[in-house]
Parts: structure tokens; sequence; C-alpha cells
């Protein structure tokens, strides 16, 4: 395998970007909720990120950075990246969320990966407008792993997809291999395996070779 893309929330880091913004303006609980039905497949993707963006409309600049202060990687997701990375493999976070948000977490625990994939939520004047903007809006996970497959040379036979919610359905379905991570019920079925831990994400990329044992 040459390619591994990760989700971000949910995967990656157990925070929820729109949620964390969300206590800035109160609307947090409104947030979750939008979030989980999206991860649960029972509204669409784009319609859900919408209707949190809208919730967010007059944020201002030093809120909105304080929500991305909080966004942290979860425990051993920094060092599984460096591991890849020094192993030779392409890596991706292909995300719904944030681009600002993504790589302040990735910062802070001095990561970095190849390839991000993500949204980003306009200003003006310094407060957000309430409109998202970005690929992963209409766009699915699937085309982007396989734009990502092409632009590195490699068939989606050696990618890998590791993923939560009903958005990383597409990419679960093509990539060569297709890791759950605490799956959501309508995305358990079609992961090949399922993780709960970084460390049992590692586990399962040495035991497919994506890893060298040390």
């Amino acid at each position: 395998m040459t390619v591994v893309a990760f989700d971000f929330d949910g995967t990656l880091s157990d925070s929820e970007m729109t949620v964390l913004l969300g206590k800035q303006c109160g609307v947090a609980d409104e947030m979750a909720e939008i979030t989980e039905r999206s991860m649960n497949d029972e509204i669409e993707y784009a319609e859900s990120l919408r209707r949190r963006a809208a919730l967010l409309e007059g944020l201002d600049e030093e809120a909105v950075a304080a929500a991305f202060a909080e966004v942290e990687l979860r425990e051993g997701a920094g060092a599984l990246i460096e591991s890849l990375n020094d192993a030779g493999v392409t890596t991706a976070i292909l995300t719904g969320g944030f681009e600002r948000g993504v790589e302040a977490a990735l910062e802070r625990e001095g990561a970095t990966v190849d390839h991000i994939v993500s949204n980003r939520l306009p200003m003006d004047d310094g407060r957000l407008t309430g409109d998202v903007e970005g690929s992963l809006i209409e766009g699915t996970k699937d085309t982007a792993l396989e734009d990502l497959a092409t632009h590195v040379g490699a068939a989606l036979e050696e990618t890998v997809a590791i993923g939560d919610g009903a958005n990383d359905l597409p990419m679960l379905r093509v990539a060569g291999l297709s890791i759950g991570f605490d799956p959501k019920p309508a995305v358990e079925p079609h992961c090949e395996v399922v993780v709960h831990s970084m460390a049992e994400v590692r586990d399962t990329l040495l035991a497919e070779g994506v890893l060298d044992r040390e």
C-alpha cells in the first residue's frame, strides 16, 4: 500500500470542529445533533455542513481561533503519521472539516502529512459569513482518493482509507483496504477491519505490510 488516507474529525481526532466552533456562540448542542444525524447517514452531508456553517454566522476571528486551538490529535496519531512518512507512504487527510483546524492540530504535535483535502469557512470583515467553501461539500471522498492516487501514480488497490462516518463511505468502498475507526452503525458493515485506537490502526498496517516491523 502506498497511500494512506485518514478522515479527521472522529478518526485522527476525537474533536468535532463544528461543535467546538458552536460552543463559542452557544449552539454546540444543535451542532452535535446535526453532526450525529449526518454521520449516521440520516441527512445528506452537504446539507448538514451548510446548516452547521449557517449557525456560525457572525462568529469573530478571535473566537474561531480559540475553537481551532482546542482541536487535538488522538493519542498516537502523530507518531503513526510520522512512521508512515518515514516508511515512504503517501499520507493524506480527507475531511469535510476545516483546514485551519487540521493544520493547528498537526502543528502542535509536530506532525506533517503530504496532502490535506478539506473545506473552509469564509470570513468578511473579521467574522464568519455563515457560508462554507471547499471540494468536500458536494464532492465525495472517493473522488478525492482517486485523484490523489492518480497524482502519486498509485492504483486504488494500493490505497488505505480510515474513517468513521457516513461521509467516509465513498472512500472506504473504493480503497484497497478499508479501516473503520470506531465506525457508526451505518458504516461498520462496509469496513474490512474495525479498530478503536491508533495502536490498533498501527497493528493493522503492520499486519498488511504497509509498515515494517522494527
